[in-house]
C-alpha cells in the first residue's frame, strides 16, 4: 500500500475540465487552500493521468461537457477499473438541472463554481492534515 502521510495533502484532487480559464480557477482555488491537484482537458487526458499518477486522487472534480471524452464516458470508464472504482466523483457542470445523475456520481457541483462549496466537498472527501 502507498499510503503515507506526510505534513501536506499527500493525495491530490484531480480537475477534469476542458475550459482553461475554469480548469485554472479550480485549480488555484484548491492550491490556495493547501490541496495538492492535478489536472487534464478531457476524460481521456483524465484517464491517462490516472494511470500514471503515483497517489490515487482523493476525488475527482469531473466536467461532465467536453470533446474527446465527455464526462458520462469518464465515469463509465473509470468505473470498470477496479482501482478506481471507489474514487468519490462529482459532476461539474451549468446544467445540473436537467442532469439525471448516474449511480457513478456522489453529487453536482454547480457552474459557476463557489468556493465555498467546492471547498465543502473537498474537506468532505479529502480530510486536512489537522483530522489525521
Amino acid at each position: 500500500m502507498e499510503l503515507h502521510h506526510n505534513n501536506s495533502h499527500s493525495h491530490p484532487i484531480m480537475v477534469i475540465e476542458d475550459d482553461d480559464d475554469i480548469r485554472e480557477l479550480m485549480k488555484s482555488m484548491l492550491e490556495a487552500e493547501g490541496y495538492s491537484s492535478i489536472t487534464a482537458s478531457n476524460g481521456e487526458e483524465g484517464l491517462e493521468l490516472l494511470s500514471t499518477t503515483p497517489e490515487k486522487p482523493c476525488m475527482i472534480l469531473l466536467d461532465m461537457m467536453m470533446p474527446i471524452m465527455d464526462g458520462w464516458t469518464f465515469s463509465e470508464e473509470a468505473k470498470k477499473n477496479v482501482k478506481y472504482r471507489n474514487i468519490p466523483l462529482l459532476a461539474v457542470t451549468a446544467f445540473s438541472d436537467q442532469m439525471t445523475l448516474r449511480e457513478n456520481f456522489q453529487g453536482i457541483l454547480r457552474k459557476p463554481i463557489r468556493l465555498d462549496l467546492l471547498l465543502d466537498v473537498v474537506r468532505h472527501y479529502c480530510p486536512s492534515k489537522k483530522l489525521q
